[in-house]
């Protein structure tokens, strides 16, 4: 062999062995959050479970260490899971392949019998830092972290969920006991870098990106707050964070060390897949958001739309059976749709107290979806309210009223009946007048207040209406009441589009 080509042999071996250990520690982790039961492709055609495989696999297919992961709410929003209670989802993440799973706070609304039920037949790892589960059926699904090894080297992943008063139903959390978030992951780093020697560190969240909470800290407080997190893939705020687009949210945090973290979300929906790319010699990481549409329908896995059929067919069934019909499309953000919603819980208050009401409350948050504009059918009316929610009649005082309306212009989260006005600051948040049926809001007085019991009993931090003394409850969910009352009725929708609190 000559010197030129010895040497040239020489030249590839140390290439191909470079490559070799360099991409030896090269990690890309998959993600989803809030993917809330969007088996399907969602009204724009975006998202679909059967699509996301087939970016799964493909990124499989070409790379040597892949991790899937999903920070929670993957249930609640559509048939699939007012119908069969999260089989669906647990069956569809099962041949996705899901590695980790954490809790969201929607993985909560039936209660935790059919919670164990569910995540028994559900293959990720399921972890959870902050929530002490030992009182609970949980407790022996879960563990508090879990390492997973690539190429001779550790990542430490832990799990943080939201803290359930306000947010989840206590009847559907007994027993849950929430464990400070910021606290429980130092502890739970500091114990997988310093004892298990740990190279990278991963925390999945369920808190919200930004988002403002009085028992509850955000993504970027964790961050700030925290050590020897490498990572955060959060969920809860639907928020969209691509790092490589020029609006997008902080993406990279410096935390009490100075060290960088990078927090990633993939929005809401299933619409995007989040890939994260960690280089775990550096703890050096990127991120992105692969779209998930239309584009990739001809290399859909038969197999697996094989699972889907029978359960299709039934949610399907429920779409053609038609109950009323709208002149507009009701977007599920917009003021028409918590307009129709709010005065019919009046009415409906009225029906159930065989009394007038005063005002009618209804949660944004209680509204999944919106409704097509033309017919519309039972199907969509359960999937734009599915939660088992009923609507209930409390008597308040003037003062807890006004205290739960403060509470509402702060977090923007609720809307009134019609005739009911609620004018704020818009630069600070203080309300300058209420006005119910013409007259201003009476401290000293008691009022009849119609809302769901979701809210009655302190949800969405609505704290004061616990305060209350309940005077009817419905025996049927929102959306069974809802739809005998659309089909009875018979008329076309066209709720008005006034702002009913609004700045000044």
């Amino acid at each position: 062999m000559t010197k030129h080509k010895y040497a040239l042999l020489l030249l590839i071996t140390i290439a191909i062995t470079y490559t070799q250990l360099t991409s030896a520690t090269k990690l890309v982790i998959l993600h989803t959050n809030d993917t809330h039961s969007q088996i399907d492709p969602d009204e724009n055609n975006l998202g679909g479970i059967l699509r996301r495989k087939v970016l799964i696999d493909s990124v499989r297919a070409t790379e040597r260490n892949v991790l899937l992961v999903d920070a929670g709410d993957a249930v609640q929003g559509t048939l699939y899971y007012l119908l069969f209670k999260g089989e669906v989802e647990s069956k569809m993440m099962n041949e996705l392949g899901y590695e980790i799973a954490i809790l969201g706070n929607h993985e909560f609304d039936n209660g935790l019998d059919p919670l164990h039920k569910q995540l028994s037949t559900l293959n990720a790892t399921k972890i959870s830092t902050n929530y002490d589960l030992s009182k609970t059926l949980l407790d022996s699904l879960f563990v508090p972290f879990e390492i997973k090894e690539y190429d001779g080297k550790r990542i430490g992943i832990i799990g943080l969920g939201i803290a359930p008063k306000g947010m989840i139903s206590s009847r559907n959390c007994h027993g849950v006991e929430y464990l400070d978030a910021i606290k429980a992951a130092n502890a739970t780093a500091w114990h997988l870098k310093h004892h298990l020697h740990t190279d990278a560190i991963i925390a999945l969240t369920h808190v919200g990106y930004d988002s403002k909470s009085p028992s509850n800290p955000n993504d970027l407080e964790i961050a700030r707050n925290t050590e020897n997190i490498d990572i955060i893939i959060g969920g809860h705020s639907h928020t969209t964070i691509n790092a490589s687009g020029e609006n997008s949210p902080i993406h990279e945090v410096a935390n009490l060390a100075g060290d960088t973290v990078l927090i990633a979300q993939a929005g809401g929906t299933g619409r995007y897949l989040g890939e994260i790319t960690l280089d775990i010699e550096n703890r050096k990481a990127s991120s992105r958001l692969i779209s998930v549409d239309k584009r990739i329908d001809n290399r859909i896995d038969t197999s697996a739309e094989k699972i889907l059929q029978p359960y299709r067919h039934i949610v399907d069934s429920l779409m053609s059976i038609k109950v009323a019909i709208s002149t507009i499309y009701l977007d599920k953000k917009g003021a028409p749709l918590i307009n129709l919603i709010s005065d019919f819980i009046y009415e409906k208050g009225k029906e159930l107290s065989g009394e007038n009401i005063d005002v009618a409350i209804m949660n944004k948050g209680g509204i999944r979806n919106g409704l097509p504009k033309g017919e519309i059918s039972k199907g969509h009316i359960m999937m734009t309210f599915p939660f088992e929610n009923l609507i209930t009649v409390i008597e308040l005082s003037g003062k807890d009223l006004a205290d739960a309306f403060n509470i509402i212009v702060s977090r923007n989260h609720a809307s009134v009946n019609n005739g009911t006005e609620i004018i704020y600051n818009s630069a600070t948040k203080e309300i300058i007048d209420i006005f119910i049926d013409g007259q201003q809001l009476d401290i000293n007085k008691t009022y009849r207040i119609a809302t769901i019991d979701y809210l009655a009993g302190g949800g969405d931090y609505l704290n004061p209406l616990t305060k209350g003394k309940i005077i009817a409850t419905s025996k049927n969910i929102l959306s069974e009441d809802l739809i005998k009352y659309l089909s009875s009725h018979k008329k076309k929708l066209n709720p008005p589009t006034s702002i009913r609190i609004h700045s000044k």
